[in-house]
């Protein structure tokens, strides 16, 4: 197979060049047709005016694919004010997160890990720096996003990277908005703290098409605070444990301080037979996290050095830093064509991710003859590229029926460097004497060696795919139709710079999709939808490296032969539409796991010794995922209630999977996850007010060496908004009013054959929580 390597230069002048082009070709094309702009009158351009002061309540929108899609306009959530894409995803059904209390990072579709997510931004797929190849939607503000699509099942017509379903974030283009506005406001934490908010979007008419321009400036703060008891044993061993086996106690401050910056661009001009679009948006995240932790020998006591005094009780005292700098970007150029066989489609774009991470931990282990002072320092760097190219044509068939082919090409390259440093040394007298409100074990830093990169730190990763598809869509009376087949085939190198090693895989699939809507005479709606998709594998799975101690006392050895999971699966849904903009609807889904990545047991001893294990991820087993889905949105009209309205949804989740410890859940995934709320509009006082519920259920991991039990606290969240005029409005809004809690049970073991005779190396209750918060933003359109 001849392989094609570009570097960075050459793919961003080959995007550069390929969007000039169409550019170009699209100009030339309406120089041609003399198309005149859309106008305030077409039905898809909302005024700034519309966005700023809302004057119905937004509920969830009935799309007319054959696919089961649930769409959620900006509307929907604006009045909550949600910070980022994953704070809006909240209040949609089936998502659920295992973030830090407050956050709302790796998105979790049916309770699955976020690689079995698909998430897309403006249809298409982006990178990060997350080693299952999911994407943060706490990265995207939620300032940019015109609506958010859950798509449940897949088709031909996308990649099948999509196990568990597809979020796809749509950003405003310049065809949804005309005019402009600012956003301005504070946040306020429980500490006090004061973070700032502003954001400006604008949209209008340019030349023979129409521009967009967003920009968005946010404050982000998360003051924690985290409790560790750690025993020796568990109670499933002994009642009496908390007394007898008690071991040590951490205390944690937990603050996460920062400011994310955003800039979304579009330009698109709609012509009579030619249509063309060139967007991008650009994120940057400057963020620091920092913990402080004090380890006691008293269940509640805080003296000092149990070194300086004798009734003292801190064994060790740390403090971590991570300075965290962030970059994506993505940019795209669109061109159709429609001509007498039919519409032709042409896409390319670049996509580029950075994350530079700086972490010092620096920590005074007292409980010691001679207090000890560790010091790690640890560079992360890691770039994630993608370069792709589509083109699809579809030839119609009949009046309501196309035939779509196409394919799909993409490049991916990510460069993984890590460098390490680790010190110890025993100190002098000055650590005996040791007050730790006062004093910061960074006073003991010294400058660090060369750093140095270990085992699988440095690497090299380059992923090629190409694509072939094809689908039939189309509609026969009340009912509409999709079919397709979809070819990938990957070819991918992972070159370990720290093994040496250099090794390559490729793999392909068809991936088959049908999708059926049945519309009823009554204002319903039927869904039926089948499709395969598969889960690639994890990129730090993929390097050849030996990482000694990784899992408990065994050493993890990488596995480039690995093949992505596959999966069938289905939905069968029915939807009821309420009077004029209401809908309820419910959702069955059901998914078949094959090849699932799990550790596996070599056989070989481990580093450790005789008891350890090299363990290394294989292909094994399957697994299934199913669950209900209930949601509902609409006005109370039928009792006489217009101006209220509510919205709730309800999900029950469950999985069954087999590993080296018997049966269990998906790691990780939620039992349930609900939300209810409501939105009382005031036309006379040019008013609202409203309130939002959320629940989400415990879950389960289990990984070789340990065993964790996660539940969360409800969230409430409150706002009042008041209008002024047709321009200006102002909302409160005040969320986690419960004073959110993360709570963890983690069973530990050192070996395999430990956790398997319930021989605990520690079993630890850790909690986490976190205040309120409330902010004030303004919206003021032009």
């Amino acid at each position: 197979m001849n392989r094609i390597t570009l570097s960075h230069s050459s793919k961003s002048a080959i995007a550069s060049a390929l969007l000039l082009t169409t550019a170009f070709g699209a100009s030339s094309a309406f120089a041609q047709e003399s198309a005149a702009p859309a106008d305030e009158s077409d039905e898809n351009i909302q005024t700034a005016r519309e966005i700023v002061v809302q004057g119905s309540i937004g509920y969830r929108n009935r799309s007319e694919d054959a696919e089961p899609i649930l769409v959620y306009d900006e509307q929907y959530f604006q009045r909550f004010e949600p910070l980022t894409a994953g704070d809006a995803l909240k209040r949609v059904p089936s998502v659920t997160f295992l973030s830090d209390v407050i956050e709302s990072d790796g998105a979790r579709l049916r309770g699955l890990e976020p690689g079995y997510t698909q998430i897309l931004i403006n249809g298409d797929k982006v990178p990060g720096s997350n080693a299952d190849r999911s994407f943060f939607l706490d990265r995207i503000p939620a300032e940019l996003i015109k609506q958010v699509e859950i798509i449940r099942s897949s088709s031909a017509r996308r990649t099948g990277d999509a196990v568990a379903g597809t979020l796809n974030i749509v950003l405003r283009d310049g065809y949804q908005l005309d005019g402009g506005y600012v956003r301005a406001g504070a946040l306020r934490f429980d500490d006090g703290e004061i973070k700032p908010s502003f954001g400006a979007v604008f949209g209008g008419a340019l030349g023979p098409g129409r521009i967009l321009l967003g920009a968005n400036v946010q404050g982000r703060y998360n003051p924690k605070l985290k409790s560790s008891l750690r025993y020796s044993d568990s109670p499933e061993n002994n009642p009496d444990y908390a007394t007898d086996d008690f071991d040590n106690r951490e205390d944690q401050t937990d603050t996460r301080d920062g400011t994310d910056y955003a800039f979304n661009a579009s330009y698109d001009i709609d012509g009579e037979t030619t249509d063309f679009e060139i967007s991008g948006y650009y994120v940057k995240t400057k963020r620091t996290e920092d913990e402080r932790s004090f380890e006691y020998n008293h269940p509640t006591n805080i003296n000092g050095s149990v070194r300086a005094v004798p009734a003292g009780n801190l064994l060790s005292d740390n403090a971590n830093v991570n300075d965290i700098d962030q970059e994506s970007y993505s940019i795209s150029g669109k061109l159709s064509q429609e001509w007498s066989l039919g519409k032709t489609k042409f896409k390319a774009g670049f996509a580029r991710f950075d994350d530079a991470q700086d972490e010092t931990e620096y920590e005074i282990d007292f409980n010691r003859a001679t207090p000890r002072f560790t010091g790690d320092v640890t560079e992360r760097r890691i770039t994630d590229k993608e370069l792709y190219f589509n083109l699809e044509h579809a030839f119609n068939l009949s009046d309501d029926v196309k035939l779509i082919v196409g394919g799909f090409l993409q490049n991916k390259d990510r460069d993984t460097s890590i460098g390490e440093d680790r010190n110890r040394f025993n100190l002098t007298t000055a650590a005996h004497a040791w007050d730790q409100f006062s004093r910061n074990p960074t006073e003991f830093a010294t400058a660090a060696d060369p750093l140095l990169p270990p085992p699988g730190g440095l690497n090299i990763i380059e992923e090629d795919r190409r694509d072939l598809y094809a689908e039939v869509d189309g509609k026969s009376g009340s009912l509409s139709f999709l079919a397709g087949l979809r070819y990938e085939s990957t070819d991918f190198t992972v070159n370990d710079l720290t093994v040496p090693a250099v090794q390559s895989n490729d793999y392909s699939f068809l991936l088959p999709s049908a999708s059926l809507k049945f519309d009823l005479e009554n204002g319903g709606r039927i869904t039926m939808s089948v499709a395969r998709t598969n889960r690639r594998p994890r990129l730090d799975f993929l390097s050849p490296a030996l990482l000694e101690a990784e899992l408990g006392d065994n050493d993890l050895l990488g596995n480039p032969a690995l093949k992505p999971e596959t999966a069938w699966g289905g939905d069968l849904g029915y939807e009821h539409k309420i009077g004029r903009t209401g809908v309820v609807g419910v959702n069955l889904f059901y998914r078949k796991v094959n090849d699932l990545i799990e550790l596996a047991n070599t056989g070989v001893t481990g580093s450790e010794g005789a008891g350890t294990f090299v363990l290394q991820p294989q292909n094994t087993g399957d697994g299934k995922v199913y669950g209900i889905e209930f949601d509902l949105s609409t006005n109370l009209g039928f009792l006489g209630l217009e101006n209220t309205g509510v919205f709730g949804n309800v999900s029950l989740l469950d999985s069954k999977i087999t590993d080296f410890g018997g049966k269990r859940r998906f790691n990780g995934q939620s039992k349930y996850v609900y939300n209810f709320g409501f939105i009382q509009d005031l036309p006379k006082l040019g008013a609202a007010f409203g309130a939002t519920y959320r629940k989400q259920g415990g879950a389960f991991d289990r990984i070789v060496g340990e065993e964790i039990f996660t539940s969360y606290g409800a969230d409430l969240e409150l706002f009042i908004e008041k209008r002024f005029g047709k321009s200006f409005t102002i909302r409160a809004v005040g969320s986690n009013l419960l004073n959110g809690s993360k709570d963890e049970r983690f069973n530990k073991f050192t070996t395999i054959s430990d956790q398997l005779a319930r021989s605990f190396d520690e079993y630890e209750l850790e909690s986490e929580k976190a205040g309120p918060v409330f902010q004030i933003m303004a919206r003021l359109a032009f």
